[in-house]
This record gives C-alpha cells, structure tokens and sequence, in this order.
C-alpha cells in the first residue's frame, strides 16, 4: 500500500496536479454565468459546482498523464525534462496507464451526474484532450490547440448548468484559448535549441525567441478584447471590468519578466503570475454576479 501512495503522489507532481488552479476559475466563471441567465434559479447549486470541479481535475489529469507517456521519449532527451519520473525511471508506464483510465472513468462519471449531453460530449471532450498530445509533431497550431483544450472548460461548464449551450459563452472560450496559447509561447522559448534539434512544431522554434514573444503579447491582447466582448455580451457590470483591467495589469507584469536574452523567471510568468490571473478575474466576476442576484 505504501508502494501504491508513494507511485500515486509521484505521479500528483508529474502531471502538476496543482496547475488545476488555471483553467478551473474561468470554469466556475461560466457556471456562474449560466446561473445568471436562469435567474439564479439552480436548485441543486452545490451538487453541480461539485460535479464540475471533479468533470474538471479528473479531465486534466487524464490529458496530462497521457501527454507524459506519449512523452516520455521526447523528455528524456530533454535536459530540462529528464528528470521527470517516467523518463527517469521513478515511476512505470504500466501505472501510468492506470492512472489515466481512472481519471477518464471518473470523468465520464462525473459527465453522466451531470447530464445527459455532458455524458454524450464527455468522450469527444477526451478526445480533444489527448489529440493535443500530438500536436506539435506536425503542427505550429499547437499552442492554440492546448488553450482549446482549457477553452473548452467554460462552455462545458455552461452545459453542465443549463444543459444547452448558449453561444455568448463562447467569448470566454476564446479568451481562455487565446490566455493559454500566449502562455504556452512564453513557456515553450525554454526549449527553442531542443525544439529545433528534434524538429518540433512551436512557434519559438519557427520564428525565433524575440518574435515569439512578441506574438504572445498579440494572444494575450486577443484575449483582453474576448474578454471585454463577454462583458457586453452578458451586460456585465463595472466589477467585471474591474477583473478585465486586473488580468491586463498581470498580463503586463508577466510579459515584463521574460526578455529574448533572459529566460530566467519564464516560470516566475508562467506558474505564479498565470495562477493569479485566474483566481484574481473569477473574484471580481464572481462578485459582479452575486452583486446582480441582490438587486434581483
């Protein structure tokens, strides 16, 4: 048993079990959103959020653990990487499996509480999830396909709460996308010498490190304006502007701290700032919706 725990927590760290904290406020966002639009009217409030807060953590930790044992080749090679337990040797391929068919099931489970189209998306949801995976063997859209991937978390969301999509939802989609892939590009200038060595699809390896930069920046504004879109969509209030104008504050803050000749805080701008960015934008939305179920 002590075997099982030890191997369970080595693979909590390998797949950066806490990174969870990205995508699951813009999530929360949208459920909240669709429990606007039904006039705060979801009896079963708690139950829901519970669903898709387990929906959310077992999916990325599915698509994560996947992404390491496709992998795992690729890191071991990787300096920056090969300390990682599979290429490493600390942790099995065969436990590894295991701990992704888990996660799935417990994905699809928590689709099937959730509703009737949850359940039946649930598999074209993994689907996208483990698609990423080999993205970026072929194709420079790769860091668009990864914010896809967190994108999809808000809509879904959305689904689990009113069991329809409503397109307007989908601004917070984009911006998700368009966060995530900027990130993504600042994450990947680590590894532009591997990259170029080992003939992988990235955006730093295709346009160099100062260019690359520079198109996070534009992602990154994409992303402010999907956001700002969403505002008007929704008829959102001045706290929800108030978010916006805080995730552009740590947009600037982060892209301040990485510089084409200084890579040395690109995990500074993407573990620390990027979480706040989160946990910052759902607590200034979170409030402007509850602020309108008073008035209600």
């Amino acid at each position: 048993m002590d075997r099982f725990w030890r191997r369970l927590r080595l693979t909590l760290v390998m797949i950066k079990f806490e990174h969870s904290v990205f995508a699951l406020p813009f999530a929360l966002t949208g459920a909240m959103l669709a429990w606007r639009e039904s006039g705060f009217q979801v009896a079963d409030l708690a139950w829901r959020f519970t669903w898709i807060l387990v929906a959310m953590v077992s999916a990325r930790s599915a698509a994560m653990a996947f992404n390491r044992i496709l992998d795992a080749d690729i890191d071991a090679r990787n300096k920056r990487t090969a300390a990682r337990a599979l290429p490493a040797g600390l942790l099995s391929v065969r436990f590894a499996w295991g701990f992704t068919a888990i996660s799935s099931l417990v994905f699809i489970w928590a689709a099937r509480e959730l509703g009737f189209l949850c359940l039946v998306l649930a598999p074209v949801a993994l689907a996208i999830l483990f698609f990423y995976s080999f993205a970026k063997r072929f194709t420079l859209l790769s860091h668009l396909i990864l914010g896809f991937c967190l994108g999809i978390a808000p809509a879904a969301a959305w689904i689990a709460m009113r069991g329809a999509l409503d397109l307007r939802v989908l601004w917070l989609t984009a911006a998700v996308m368009f966060w995530t892939a900027g990130f993504d590009v600042i994450y990947s200038c680590q590894d532009f010498a591997f990259d170029c060595a080992e003939g992988l699809f990235s955006i730093p390896r295709r346009v160099g490190i100062r260019r690359a930069l520079l198109a996070a920046r534009l992602l990154h504004a994409a992303m402010i304006v999907c956001l700002v879109m969403l505002v008007v969509s929704f008829h959102l209030g001045v706290l929800s502007l108030a978010g916006v104008a805080s995730v552009i504050v740590l947009l600037v803050y982060e892209h301040g701290l990485v510089k084409p000749n200084d890579l040395s805080k690109v995990n500074a701008a993407f573990f620390t700032v990027n979480g706040y960015v989160g946990l910052i934008f759902f607590a200034f939305w979170a409030a402007d919706i509850l602020s309108h179920r008073v008035y209600l």
